[in-house]
């Protein structure tokens, strides 16, 4: 009988975009953009046959979401109210690909901070929201573009495609299937993002981030032991993104609505927060422990009004910064990558001893948790 290992994510990578877009050049933009839609259809908004567009402002971003900045790989499309979408160029097949070049960054950052080279991964699972190609597989190119010897898949459970995928590394170290395993999460949020949507034009930011889930008796000091992994889904249509590649057969347009991200945001948040609280509560429990024993809790970065909702019904109290970090009022919304933003800014404090839950939420619906203790 094979002997199972114990299993610790030894670090994480960040890759940041360029460019910065703020709210109030967000809302510059929407605002002119509404204008030109309004004054294009002044005489159907007279008549009463079609509705004027609102405005936005900073205000109602911010109380909304609790986002201020957001990060993006190319800025001059988005900001253009005659294009209000990212200008990407075609690359050729022999060019390295935009989400794989990215990838490449952050896994390079994670192996740097790990003490670890390309020799010492077997794996790679690029795991994100959206992936930029139907094949091959980002995670093969990726792979090939680090120097990693061994297998490469991709995966997408939306949101909660980081943690997901550190459940699939896990279980592949645990059982000696490879000695390490690097998750990438490269999201290209922008691309998919209905900027021209008032209710959801702030949501989304671009960025990428990586985790080296390897053998324990391999990683260095002071790595967070991986104490169990748990996932749950449930089928939800209020998160919704219908593009793929049968739009095509259909003959649809991508420019229709349901052809990028949409949300019925007031029910995600009445069904996700309970189940999130109760999964990591669930999750704890089955490892000993207590919300209370625990010493910080990185959570999916939607929304602020979700994140305190999670953390308020798990310790029974108004949760304080140092107890669940918030980063997306610099990133925005950034896909499954949030989480392990929050756990790559906010971990260094935390000493020998100290548990924490990395967990993700989102479309499907799909939870995923991950509870680590510091060695």
């Amino acid at each position: 009988m094979s002997t199972l290992h114990r299993v610790a994510i030894s670090a994480t990578g960040i890759y940041i975009p360029p460019h910065v877009i703020t709210n109030a050049e967000l809302v510059d933009t929407f605002n002119r953009f509404a204008d030109l839609q309004n004054a294009a259809h002044a005489a159907e908004i007279s008549a009463g046959t079609s509705t004027a567009i609102p405005h936005s402002s900073t205000e109602f971003i911010e109380k909304a979401s609790g986002i201020q900045n957001r990060y993006v790989l190319e800025k001059s499309g988005v900001l253009d109210p005659t294009r209000m979408r990212p200008r990407f160029q075609k690359r050729a097949d022999e060019a390295l690909s935009l989400m794989a070049e990215i990838g490449v960054a952050a896994a390079q950052d994670a192996l740097q901070r790990a003490g670890k080279t390309a020799a010492d991964v077997d794996a790679v699972i690029c795991s994100s929201a959206n992936m930029q190609r139907a094949s091959p597989a980002m995670a093969i190119e990726i792979q090939n573009a680090l120097g990693i010897q061994g297998f490469g898949f991709d995966m997408n459970v939306a949101c909660s495609s980081a943690t997901f995928g550190i459940e699939m590394a896990t279980n592949m170290v645990k059982s000696g299937a490879a000695r390490a395993v690097m998750v990438i999460n490269p999201e290209i949020t922008s691309a998919h993002l209905a900027w021209k949507d008032r209710d959801c034009h702030f949501i989304f930011g671009d960025v990428c981030t990586a985790i080296l889930v390897e053998r324990l008796d391999l990683a260095p000091l002071g790595a967070f032991e991986i104490l169990g992994t748990k996932c749950f889904t449930q089928f939800s249509n209020n998160i919704r993104n219908n593009f793929g590649f049968m739009s095509h057969a259909e003959d649809r347009d991508v420019n229709d609505r349901d052809q990028l991200f949409y949300q019925e945001g007031r029910k995600v948040f009445k069904d996700v927060c309970p189940l999130a609280a109760e999964h990591i509560s669930t999750h704890l429990a089955h490892h000993g422990y207590t919300p209370q024993q625990t010493r910080r809790f990185w959570l999916h970065q939607a929304n602020i009004n979700m994140n305190q909702f999670v953390t308020r019904k798990l310790l029974g109290r108004d949760p304080n910064p140092d107890e669940a970090p918030i980063i997306l009022d610099e990133f925005a919304n950034t896909a499954s990558a949030g989480s392990i933003i929050a756990f790559h800014r906010h971990h260094d404090d935390i000493v020998a001893g100290d548990v924490g839950v990395i967990c993700s939420f989102g479309a499907g619906y799909s939870i995923g948790s991950v509870v680590v203790k510091r060695t």
